[in-house]
């Protein structure tokens, strides 16, 4: 009788137990592996995509269709005259390490930002700056010199989350956030493991208990690596040609979303012969973009003729400034004395966008007379050291993801070495330059000049090329800010 009983009750736990149960892991390919972790203090997008929002939180946030939410500020309040921003914090936040956040950790974060030593690549989100106050452990008071039209927005990006001063030194490889996700492990050339974090102020939001990281730089190990499961989602997968195939296959989600990557061929216009803009322009004459877009994105991307998103109202399309034309291209060469050939390399890093697009310049520029050597360059860290910092190059090629960046081709040092007086005011008006349609209106004489001083070969618009289990939902179609957040994904049963 005893063992009747016991077996039936069994049978009835067994019955009230659910089939399988939704997935709480999570694994995210990457093409490319960041140097670091810490987005304060280094440039590579890479970073970004492992940490924001999933490690560190700011003031606030950008949501998945670029609009400022409040995320570490419940609430704010701006000044008539745009100069003073009176944020209001979240109470009972810690960081990883147990510590409590307040407002005397955002004065930290910007202030470290903003000194002069700071390595911060958005320094110009700080620079209007005057003062900084911390009335109270929940209030902060951002003083500014001048007004910033675009402060708000900025403060949303990963270069001004909030680090704490008791952890930021060793966040490159231990990081310490208020975010979802704890730091578990990084091994080094394959994955970065993140955990839940079970003293997150908003705990009840989160679905997933882990999330990793796996870092495969090549497209057919990419496509590879989805199809056995190895990995359960890749956001920008770098194998357009394959990626039909996904969107007929019925395991999959395959989404063609939009980035604010401006691909470019940057030139080092300190450096002959691109100090004479006739050679300049001669290079963009000879670049059919349509053609360059199919052939290096399997039709994927809006070409584009200057440096500015095309999913930004104030975008004007600039294409037709210096359009295809090769017969223009050779009498501009011939003009500014390279009639009988120009020879001139590009660095081009391992991406797969960056390397096609390489080699499809280089036959282009041939049909011109120009010899393109095509020299691959490691990215990030070998491109940062050459390129970036050392300015040793005379082409390159590579993707600016950060949204609104027209003001690079302003700042000095900068390694397209471009100087330009009458931009760099300009720019420099639209950034104090609230009234929205004013400001529209110098975006456009901005992107003019630049058409027109041609800096950069500008090329295309990176396309999102997203492609995830069907079982997942909750993962960004679009990349208005270079994520890859993970904070309202979850598995479906």
């Amino acid at each position: 009788m005893t063992k009747r009983l016991l077996t039936a009750a069994f049978l009835l736990t067994v019955s009230v137990i659910p089939a399988f149960a939704a997935k709480t892991s999570l694994v995210v390919g990457m093409p490319i592996e960041p140097p670091g972790l810490d987005p304060t203090i280094a440039a590579p997008v890479a970073i970004r995509e492992v940490t924001w929002v999933n490690l560190y939180e700011g003031l606030v946030r950008i949501d998945r269709t670029g609009k400022v939410q409040p995320l570490l500020a419940k609430s704010w309040e701006i000044s008539p005259d745009g100069l003073t921003y009176t944020f209001h914090l979240q109470e009972g936040v810690k960081f990883h390490d147990g510590s409590a956040f307040d407002s005397a950790d955002v004065k930290f974060a910007f202030d470290r930002a903003r000194d002069p030593k700071s390595t911060n690549a958005q320094k110009q989100i700080f620079a209007p700056i005057a003062s900084i106050e911390t009335p109270d452990p929940t209030t902060v008071v951002i003083k500014l010199k001048e007004t910033s039209s675009n402060f708000l927005y900025y403060l949303g990006w990963g270069d001004a989350v909030i680090v704490a001063p008791e952890s930021a030194a060793n966040n490159a490889a231990n990081p310490v956030g208020t975010g979802p996700f704890k730091f578990k492990s990084w091994t080094r050339g394959d994955r970065v493991e993140l955990v839940r974090n079970p003293d997150y102020w908003q705990k009840d939001k989160i679905k997933l208990d882990s999330v990793t990281f796996r870092f495969i730089s090549d497209a057919q190990a990419q496509v590879a690596a989805l199809k056995a499961g190895d990995v359960d989602a890749f956001p920008n997968l770098g194998a357009p040609e394959l990626f039909a195939e996904f969107q007929k296959d019925s395991r999959f989600k395959a989404v063609a979303g939009n980035t604010e990557g401006e691909v470019v061929a940057g030139m080092n216009n300190a450096k002959k012969p691109f100090d004479d803009v006739r050679v300049r322009r001669a290079l963009m004459h000879a670049v059919d973009r349509k053609a360059l877009v199919e052939g290096a994105y399997s039709g994927f991307g809006q070409p584009i003729g200057s440096f500015f998103s095309p999913n930004h109202p104030a975008f004007v399309d600039m294409t037709s400034v210096v359009p295809y034309d090769p017969e223009k291209a050779k009498a501009l060469l011939q003009e500014a004395g390279y009639g009988n050939g120009l020879s001139i390399s590009i660095k081009s890093p391992q991406m797969a966008y960056a390397s096609r697009s390489a080699e499809l310049l280089s036959a282009m520029l041939s049909e011109v007379g120009v010899d393109l050597k095509i020299i691959p360059t490691e990215f990030p860290a070998k491109w940062i050291e050459e390129v970036f910092k050392a300015k040793d190059y005379d082409m390159t090629i590579v993707a600016h993801a950060e949204p609104l960046d027209i003001d690079i081709f302003a700042r000095d040092n900068y390694y397209f070495n471009y100087k330009n007086d009458a931009f760099k005011t300009l720019v420099a008006d639209a950034a104090r330059t609230t009234d929205e349609k004013a400001r529209f209106a110098k975006y456009a004489e901005a992107q003019k000049i630049l058409a027109q001083d041609v800096p950069a070969l500008f090329l295309f618009q990176l396309p999102k090329l997203g492609v995830w289990n069907a079982k997942v939902q909750g993962l960004w179609e679009n990349s208005p800010i270079p994520s890859n957040d993970v904070t309202e994904v979850s598995w479906t049963e």
